[in-house]
C-alpha cells in the first residue's frame, strides 16, 4: 500500500472512530498482531487524536485464564475492540470484553456481539470533523497506551504522547545518520504492541518515508523459515532484531548463499535491542558478512524502555561491542545514582512518559524527586578515564541479591555469562541464591541442540532426553569449566537443574515478548530450588 492510499483510508477510519465517540476514556483496543489493517487503524486513531492500545496477541491466544487481558480491558474501558479474525479471537472476546462493546474485524464477525467490518469503516466518507479533530492534536495528545511486558506483575499502561513519539524519532534520525541518506527498507517481525517494533521500527519507516515489509516469521524453530523466505526476496538497508532473532538467523545465513547475498546486498547497519547479544553470535555474523560482501557491517544497539518511547541511550561506531549501552541521545539527561552497589540510570527528556494510565501510585514510584524516570537498570563506565567510550549494561537493580555472607550477586551479567558459556545447549537460565551460601541456577535447555549430544535415541520426549548420559556429561563439563573460570563466591555456579517444563505465559514466567521473568520462575518453581539446595553446599552438582 502506498502512502497516498494509506492516507485516504486513514481519514475514513478517523471518521469512523469519531462517529463512535472514542476518546482517552474510551480508546480503541487492538487484539491482533501486525498487518496492514492494524497499521491503518492505529494511524486513523492518532490522526483524529484518539488513543489506541495494541495488545499482545498472546494474551488472547496463548493464555487459558485471560488474567492479563482481563486486567487490561478493565483498566482501559475501550469503546471499540479490533481483531483481524473474529473466529480466532472469539474465545478471548467472549471471556473478557463487555457485551456492549462493538467488535471490528477484518473477517468473521464475533457471534452474538455488536460487530462491524473494517472494510465498511474504510469506505466511510470523511467530513469536516476529521480536519477539526486533526487540527486539535498537539504535543500532549495521548497517541497510544503501550503495556509493559508484565515480568514484574500485571502489565502497566504506559501513556505515550505525541511529544514522546515525535521527539524520539528526531533523536533516532540524528543518531542513525544513514536514515538521512535514503529512505530505509525494513523487513521486520517485531510486534507493534511493544515499543521496539511499534514505536522504534514502524515509526522509523514512517518518519523517514521508507518501506516496511511485514515479516510473519518468528525467531523460533517453527517460525524462522518464514523469515528466511522473506529475506531471500527483500534485502533490507537496516536490519533490526532481538538477539535471539540474530541467533536463529545466523545458521541460515551461513549455509544459504542466496539468502546471504540478498541480505547483505544493501545492508548498512544491524541493530539489536531487548537483551545482550552473545559474543559467539556477534563473531559469527561478522564472519558471514565479510564472506558475503567483503566488509564488516556495523552492529550497534541502544537502550530504552516503554516509558522512554524507547530511544534513550545509543551506541555509535566506537561502541560496537557486546554489552554496550552507549551514551544519552540528543535531548536526554542521564543521572547515575548509587543503588545497591550499582549505578542506576535515571532519565529526563521530552520522550519520557508522563506516567501510567489510571495508576497514579505507580507513576509516583517511577520518578525521583527531580523528575527523572528510574530505569531500574545498572550501568558502569567502559573506561572511567574516558567517558566518551560510553556505558556498559550492568544488569537489573531489582534482580540482584545478597548471599548469606552479605556478598552481592549481580544477576544480569552472571546470567548472560552462564548462557553464553553453555551455548548453544542452554536457551536461558535463572539465577538462585538469595540468603544462601552459594549461587545455583535453573537452566532451560535448548532441546533441539541437546539432541545432538545423545548417546541413545535423539527423538525421545524432552523428559527422557534430559536424562541421557551424553547430555548430562556435557552439562557437567560445562558447569565445571564455568566454575574454574569464575571462582569467586558471587560469580561461580555450584549447581544446576535442567528444566523439563518450558516457561509458561499463564504463570507469568514468560512475558508476551518471549523474555523470561527471573522472579516468576523462582516463585513458581520454589520446590525445585529447594531440591537443588538440598545437595551439600559448595559441591558441583547437576540435577
Amino acid at each position: 500500500m502506498t502512502y497516498a492510499e494509506a492516507r485516504k483510508k486513514v481519514r475514513s477510519l478517523a471518521q469512523a472512530l469519531l462517529d463512535r465517540d472514542l476518546s482517552a476514556e474510551r480508546p480503541l483496543v487492538i487484539l491482533s498482531g501486525n498487518d496492514i489493517e492494524h497499521a491503518l487503524l492505529g494511524l486513523g486513531a492518532m490522526y483524529a487524536g484518539i488513543p489506541y492500545s495494541p495488545i499482545s496477541p498472546a494474551y488472547s491466544l496463548a493464555s487459558s485464564g485471560y488474567e492479563k487481558l482481563r486486567s487490561i480491558i478493565s483498566l482501559l474501558t475501550p469503546g471499540v475492540v479490533f481483531a483481524a479474525s473474529g473466529t480466532t479471537f472469539a474465545n478471548a472476546i467472549q471471556a473478557v470484553v463487555p457485551e456492549d462493546i462493538q467488535i471490528a474485524t477484518t473477517s468473521d464477525a464475533v457471534s452474538g456481539r455488536p460487530s462491524v467490518s473494517l472494510a465498511d469503516l474504510m469506505a466511510l466518507p470523511e467530513t469536516d470533523a476529521v480536519d477539526r479533530a486533526h487540527e486539535a492534536v498537539g504535543p500532549d495528545t495521548i497517541a497510544k497506551f503501550l503495556f509493559t511486558s508484565g515480568s514484574t506483575g500485571l502489565p502497566k499502561a504506559v501513556i505515550n504522547t505525541q511529544r514522546m513519539l515525535c521527539s524520539n524519532l528526531v533523536m533516532q534520525r540524528q543518531c542513525l545518520a544513514s536514515l538521512q541518506d535514503e529512505p530505509p527498507v525494513v523487513v521486520d517481525w517485531l510486534p507493534w504492541n511493544h515499543t521496539f517494533g511499534g514505536n522504534h521500527n514502524l515509526g522509523m519507516v514512517l518518519y523517514n518515508g521508507g518501506s516496511l515489509y511485514i515479516d510473519e516469521g518468528r525467531p523460533t524453530p517453527a517460525g524462522i523459515s518464514a523469515t528466511v523466505r522473506n529475506l531471500r526476496e527483500i534485502g533490507p538497508t537496516i536490519y533490526l532484531n532481538v538477539p535471539k532473532g540474530f541467533e536463529a538467523l545466523a545458521p541460515f545465513l551461513r549455509k544459504d548463499r542466496e539468502l546471504r547475498e540478498t541480505f547483505f546486498s544493501r545492508l548498512k547497519l544491524m541493530f539489536y535491542a531487548g537483551a545482550g547479544i552473545s559474543r559467539h553470535v556477534w563473531d559469527e555474523l561478522e564472519a558471514i558478512a565479510y564472506d558475503a560482501c567483503g566488509e564488516r557491517i556495523l552492529m550497534v544497539t541502544g537502550l530504552g524502555a516503554t516509558e522512554t518511547a524507547p530511544f534513550a541511550l545509543w551506541c555509535d561506531h566506537t561502541m560496537s561491542r557486546s554489552g554496550a549501552a552507549g551514551i544519552p541521545s540528543p535531548g536526554m539527561e542521564l543521572k547515575l545514582y548509587p543503588v545497591a552497589g550499582k549505578l542506576e540510570g535515571r532519565l529526563r527528556g521530552p520522550n519520557i512518559t508522563p506516567g501510567y494510565w489510571r495508576q497514579d501510585h505507580l507513576t509516583a514510584a517511577a520518578f525521583d524527586e527531580e523528575g527523572f524516570y528510574r530505569l531500574g537498570d545498572g550501568f558502569r563506565f567502559f573506561d572511567p578515564e574516558d567517558l566518551s567510550k560510553g556505558l556498559d549494561y550492568d544488569g537489573r537493580i531489582t534482580e540482584d541479591f545478597k548471599l548469606a555472607t552479605g556478598t552481592w550477586v549481580s544477576v544480569g551479567p552472571l546470567r548472560a555469562k552462564l548462557i553464553a558459556h553453555m551455548a548453544p545447549f542452554a536457551q536461558d537460565a535463572i539465577i538462585a541464591g538469595l540468603n544462601r551460601g552459594d549461587v545455583r541456577a535453573l537452566v532451560f535447555p535448548d532441546i533441539d541442540a541437546c539432541r545432538g549430544l545423545c548417546d541413545g535415541d535423539a527423538n525421545r520426549a524432552a523428559s527422557d532426553l534430559l536424562r541421557d548420559e551424553g547430555i548430562r556429561k556435557r552439562f557437567s563439563i560445562l558447569l565445571r569449566s564455568f566454575a574454574e573460570a569464575n571462582p569467586g563466591s558471587s560469580t561461580t555456579i555450584t549447581g544446576i537443574v535442567l528444566l523439563e517444563e518450558p516457561p509458561s505465559i499463564d504463570s507469568g514466567e514468560l512475558t508476551d515478548k518471549g523474555t523470561i521473568s527471573q522472579r516468576a520462575v523462582l516463585e513458581k518453581r520454589a520446590a525445585l530450588v529447594e531440591l537443588l539446595y538440598a545437595s551439600s553446599s559448595r559441591k558441583l552438582i547437576l540435577l
